[in-house]
């Protein structure tokens, strides 16, 4: 018999007291239990990429690629079901525990699985209270940065049959985190001296003396500690329900759905930390302020917007609004026909998505400059910002961007040096030295690159940039197939990332499938707003399908919007070269090479070959542009 063995996060599942529920009323019980199944375990374990191993009578095991998805999985199961048990008697209710482990298992021929992943996660779920989620502590260090639940630390739980304690955490769905309290600050610091000697040297006047200062600076003493109350969290959002201007009531459903998926789409993003639907539906029909929202949900942005649809035509509004100062950070429209609707409300949900991942980035970015003391992932969000602000600029500006992303993203590693987006971030400047030729020879691009992100893969799965970065430097290298590979691993996490579209299309083409590459481009575009940085990337790439396909009219017109979207790198103008050559335009075509060489003053025949995607078509048109082959 065939096995594999692999590294996996293993869900365990068990209904509490089932034996009970059967004896009292077994046909009923198995009712409802296939009802819970159908109606919310199973669309949960599908919605977050899991595989059901097996349902086991009263239990079920389940795998996913990650702990992110699996613990996101727990936690929709059971507060669903604190949901469905409301009103129900405490006898006749189903609870589960839950056990969570990532480790190795061996997957057989048949798919079953065995090994101590899958027995630390049966023997965890054992410890697990009624409605609580119990983790290992591998699989809760992946996770404990994007919890808002309260957390209970079990330490080290000797579990059955298992030879070596298991260091173990319990999530108390339905239970918001306790805020941690700050390193307590000495008096003394606290109250200047002239404050003390009007107050008096009394114990009752020290602490009267204390307790103003510390409310004055919104500190408070409770159970004999500071605290103080909780900051919200790092990109920490509410998708308010989006409003039905159409003046038709049954038009609801689409903003709703909008809505829906929106939230979901946002909660894809690394570190962050979105309201739930339940909640933010409570929301709908009510006019308050953004900022009390902020407060109320302990966000720091609250995103609103509008539809409204007529016969034809779809046109959704949006605006992101920061908590704390009730200003406007970004907006955008976007209006389109309503040939295929729910078509349309994925590309709408998915442009919105990828916009608001780069203004909610933007805005963490601008907050962590302000900060005195900025934490890893403050300067994490500093340097990608940088990175996607470098695609509009000119190229000495890009460079400095990049180099500037650099010193910011070490400065990450050196607090943290396992960060996932740290090291994908550090990654990626390395891989733009690559492309653009800025760096010294001798540099370990394999160390730099691969090997970054790489460790950014393993340290989490689930973190997207880090597969497009891996995707974008094999794709250039040459490595096509990994490259389709390594796209598609990080599609599959989040759809509607699109910058991964582009090391995908470059793959495609190289390969020679230059319809499928126009078709992914003109995939990927229809999920961008036109301000998007990417959009001119995606532009040189449809116009490298159409040279490749002897378009050279329609290759030189894309090349030309590429340009003028404001994409200034020497790739946009030594490929116009070279469709400008193929097509006899020969004044252009030099007139092109020379803005390219300018750029890139490394520019060879041999340079592109080695640099950039395999394109026959366009080393041909730049030689006969007259580009030197060395």
């Amino acid at each position: 018999m065939s096995e594999t063995r692999k590294l996996a996060a293993i869900l365990v599942a068990d209904v509490v007291g089932y034996s009970r529920l059967a004896g009292a009323d077994e046909e009923r019980t198995l009712a409802r239990l296939r009802g819970l199944r159908s109606d919310l375990i199973d669309p949960a374990v599908a919605a977050h990429h899991g595989r059901i191993v097996k349902h086991a009578g009263d239990g079920s095991i389940v795998e996913f690629r990650s702990v992110v998805d699996a613990v996101r999985c727990a936690i929709e199961v059971q507060s669903g079901l604190i949901e469905r048990n409301a009103g129900v008697p405490p006898d006749r209710r189903i609870d589960f525990r839950v056990g969570v482990h990532v480790g190795d298992v061996v997957e057989e021929s048949d798919g079953d699985l065995m090994g101590d992943g899958v027995n630390i996660a049966a023997r965890l779920e054992g410890v697990a209270k009624p409605g609580a989620i119990c983790l290992s502590e591998d699989a809760y260090r992946q996770v404990k940065s994007r919890l808002d639940l309260k957390v209970s630390d079990l330490g080290p739980v000797q579990l059955k049959n298992i030879a070596e304690p298991v260091h173990a955490y319990s999530l108390e769905v339905g239970k918001a985190a306790e805020p941690k309290p700050p390193p307590p600050t000495p008096t003394s610091a606290l109250t200047p001296l002239a404050s003390r000697r009007r107050w008096g040297s009394g114990p009752l006047a020290a602490v009267a003396a204390l307790a103003f200062l510390l409310a004055a600076s919104g500190w408070f003493l409770l159970a004999g500690r500071l605290t103080k109350p909780a900051e919200a969290a790092h990109l920490s959002v509410v998708v308010l329900p989006f409003t039905n201007l159409s003046g038709d009531p049954s038009q609801d459903y689409f903003a709703d759905g909008v809505t829906e998926n929106l939230t979901t789409e946002l909660s894809r993003i690394r570190d962050s930390f979105v309201i739930a639907r339940n909640t933010a539906f409570t929301y709908k029909g009510k006019s308050i302020d953004a900022k009390e929202i902020g407060k109320e949900l302990g966000v720091r942005y609250v995103l609103e917007g509008s539809v409204q649809r007529d016969q034809s035509r779809v046109r959704v509004n949006a605006q992101l609004i920061d908590a704390e100062t009730g200003a406007h950070l970004w907006a955008d429209r976007f209006e389109e026909d309503t040939a295929d609707l729910f078509k349309l409300q994925d590309e709408v949900v998915a442009r919105l998505a990828r916009s608001l991942d780069l203004a909610l980035t933007k805005a963490e970015a601008t907050r962590g400059l302000r900060s005195g003391n900025p934490d890893v992932i403050d300067l994490s969000l500093q340097g990608w910002t940088l990175i996607w602000r470098g695609f509009q600029q000119p190229m000495a500006e890009r460079q400095r961007s990049v180099y500037e992303a650099r010193r910011l993203l070490d400065e990450a590693l050196k607090i943290d040096p396992d960060d996932p987006d740290a090291l994908a971030g550090s990654a990626y400047t390395y891989g733009h030295d690559y492309i653009q030729g800025w760096a010294a020879p001798p540099t370990d691009y394999e160390a730099k690159v691969l090997g970054q992100v790489n460790r950014a893969i393993a340290r989490d799965p689930d973190n997207v940039r880090a597969y497009f970065v891996k995707a974008v430097y094999l794709s250039t290298s040459h490595r096509h197939l990994e490259a389709l590979a390594a796209a598609d691993a990080g599609l599959a996490v989040n759809p509607n990332f699109t910058p991964l579209f582009s090391p995908r299309i470059n793959a495609e083409n190289s390969l020679g499938r230059f319809e499928q590459g126009k078709a992914d481009a003109e995939r990927a575009m229809m999920r961008l707003s036109r301000r998007d940085p990417y959009m001119g990337r995606f532009q040189v790439e449809v116009g490298d399908a159409e040279l490749s396909l002897g378009h050279f009219d329609a290759a030189i017109a894309e090349y030309h919007k590429a340009i003028d979207s404001g994409l200034s790198t020497y790739y946009a103008h030594s490929n116009l070269s070279a469709a400008y050559a193929q097509a006899g335009r020969m004044e252009e075509a030099k007139a092109a090479l020379s803005e390219a060489r300018r750029l890139n003053p490394n520019l060879t025949v041999r340079w592109m070959t080695e640099h950039m995607p395999n394109l026959p078509a366009v080393f041909d048109g730049v030689r006969k542009a007259g580009l030197a082959e060395e």
